[in-house]
């Protein structure tokens, strides 16, 4: 009797985890990453170190959940200075009125779906001091903050709601030109909240993955036969293997691989006087999660890409920096 009921309680607390987790909206599933400007010096760089604690403080009471792999999404700030005083006193000081601008964004196109502005002020005995001061006054439990996130959360699924089929026709444009690994980025980066737009950019990445290992396995079958061509020797053949086990095995002319290997082993007996073998197992990858290579190529490509928010208080575009 005592085994049942203590089965019960876990069945219990399981099922009410369950639940929990299902009753999770999508806008809490949905994942920012706090991105802190680099101002090239615009704000001194503890003041830019007080900034990002004060946004990583306000993330996590907000419940906002990070990648740092796919970083599309962002938590940011800039400051905007709105007076600058002298005191009367003696030490004289500096007393700073700023604004502090937050912004829920796409972390690589600019775009801002939500904004909100806190104003702080601060005294100290110089610049930076009065940026500390100023910072370090910022509320990170103030309940606007929530509201702040939520609509920029509602947008972002919104916006790839109604902009789903425009941004598949585009990832196919880019395939066309070649351009692959952005065409799968922009696909692998539609959040999985949204789910009818994700499981139609997954059926396109799918193709558009395979359009690209087949143009690379060409493009690695002539780089591998020019360097061969062009050395004949031991150090040319190694070279060529390397390109070629380099190919995927699901492209479409991972047949021409075997031939030209054949011709060098050939070639490197005759020339060379060795054995010159060359394994290529064409099993490797063939099970692997398709989806997850998607992503991988994505990740690779996007952390490539200088991310750029658009700040409208100075209707500019500054770079940022990555923070986990």
């Amino acid at each position: 009797m005592k085994n049942l009921i203590k089965y019960l309680i876990i069945g219990l607390f399981l099922f009410a985890l369950n639940a929990s987790a299902q009753q999770m909206s999508d806008t809490e599933r949905l994942a920012l990453t706090v991105w802190v400007p680099d101002n090239d010096g615009a704000i001194p760089p503890a003041a830019a170190k007080v900034l990002e604690n004060k946004l990583m403080q306000i993330a996590t009471q907000n419940g906002i959940t990070g990648s740092t792999n796919l970083m599309r999404f962002i938590l940011t700030a800039n400051i905007d200075v709105l007076s600058k005083d002298i005191t009367p006193t003696a030490p004289v000081m500096q007393a700073f009125t700023m604004s502090v601008n937050m912004y829920i964004a796409d972390g690589i196109d600019g775009k801002a779906f939500s904004n909100y502005s806190t104003t702080v002020k601060g005294v100290g005995e110089n610049e930076a001091k009065a940026y500390l001061s100023a910072l370090k006054n910022m509320k990170t439990n103030n309940p606007a903050y929530q509201s702040f996130i939520e609509e920029g959360k509602s947008k972002i699924i919104s916006y790839f709601n109604a902009q789903c089929d425009f941004i598949i026709k585009n990832a196919k444009t880019l395939a066309d030109m070649n351009q692959f690994d952005e065409a799968i980025w922009n696909l692998t980066t539609i959040p999985d909240v949204c789910p009818d737009c994700w499981n139609k950019a997954m059926n396109v990445a799918k193709v558009i993955f395979k359009q690209k290992i087949d143009f690379e396995c060409k493009e690695k079958i002539n780089a591998a036969t020019n360097c061969w061509n062009a050395g004949q020797s031991w150090d040319a053949a190694n070279q060529a293997g390397a390109i070629l086990s380099s190919i995927d095995p699901n492209s479409s002319c991972v047949d021409e691989i075997k031939p030209l290997a054949a011709k060098i082993e050939k070639r490197i007996r005759e020339v060379d006087k060795r054995e010159w073998k060359f394994f290529y197992d064409y099993n490797i990858g063939l099970t692997r999660d398709l989806i997850k290579a998607y992503r991988d190529v994505g990740v690779a490509w996007g952390n490539g890409q200088r991310r750029t928010v658009i700040y409208k208080s100075y209707n500019n575009i500054y770079t940022g920096r990555r923070r986990y």
